[in-house]
């Protein structure tokens, strides 16, 4: 089986076949699915397709494009609805100066509040974190000599030194279509010098479509694809890489149900 971390299915790009791309997932391969959430003024709709559907999990959070929207919620807000069944992680949060949407400031206090509430409950943070190494390692550093908390840094394409950064401090990295494409070398040397346990993969659909579905709206059951990449990146068998990654998923996203055997 293979899993993917980190979509949204709640997006209009898929509204008209919501159930299709459901179906298409679990046909490929793919047993479990997180759609992620991206501002919590939104997450009764994330849930609602958490809960229609048995194999589809999600989180809640507010995406650091979004953090000067909701700084009124609190780590306490978080942990609270983060009590549901279906909610296995918090996020996604971080730091974004690729677009700077937001504020750094508010960014900042976003994935504070963040990290707070992810040590409280355990769940795995889901962290995004684009042109903005420096800061983010400084802050995962100093959250950690704080207290530690479980993490991923999802759709990686940073530089080696927060990827070492993040393993060191016991999080997982998370490797998306990026991976796939032909301009990421550097990407997949990054990827060969990580621990293998602390691998993950991701569409972050609907966007980054692998190749050969470059271009097109990106969708779950297209992680295979970046699946085939990663294995063949570290010289790995495809069924191990599919079966280390959804190992790893399932011990850091530690409240999503294994499938049963044969089911």
């Amino acid at each position: 089986m293979l899993v993917d971390s980190h979509c949204h299915l709640d997006f209009p790009d898929f509204d008209a076949e919501r159930d299709a791309i459901v179906e298409r997932a679990q046909a490929a391969g793919v047993e479990r699915m997180v759609t992620i959430c991206t501002r919590v003024a939104n997450f009764d709709r994330v849930r609602a397709i958490a809960e229609r559907y048995d194999n589809v999990y999600c989180s809640v959070g507010t995406h650091p494009h979004n953090a000067d929207e909701e700084l009124d919620v609190t780590p306490d807000d978080l942990v609270r609805l983060s009590d549901h069944p279906k909610v296995v992680a918090v996020g996604e949060a971080g730091l974004d100066y690729y677009y700077d949407n937001a504020p750094r400031e508010a960014q900042a206090t976003g994935l504070r509040n963040h990290i707070i509430a992810a040590r409280e409950t355990q769940l795995p943070l889901v962290i995004h974190a684009r042109d903005a190494d420096a800061d983010m390692i400084a802050i995962l550093k100093e959250e950690s000599a704080t207290g530690g908390f479980p993490f991923v840094l999802h759709c990686f394409s940073s530089g080696a030194a927060l990827a070492q950064t993040g393993i060191e401090l016991g999080g997982y990295v998370s490797f998306s279509g990026i991976l796939t494409f032909k301009r990421s070398d550097e990407l997949r040397e990054i990827a060969r010098g990580l621990p293998v346990d602390r691998l993950l993969v991701e569409t972050d659909a609907p966007y980054l479509a692998p190749p050969p579905h470059r271009g097109q709206r990106n969708e779950p059951s297209y992680v295979v694809h970046t699946a085939q990449v990663l294995a063949d990146t570290l010289d790995m068998p495809t069924d191990a890489l599919w079966r280390e990654t959804s190992e790893n998923f399932f011990r850091l996203f530690s409240k999503v149900p294994k499938p049963e055997a044969g089911a």
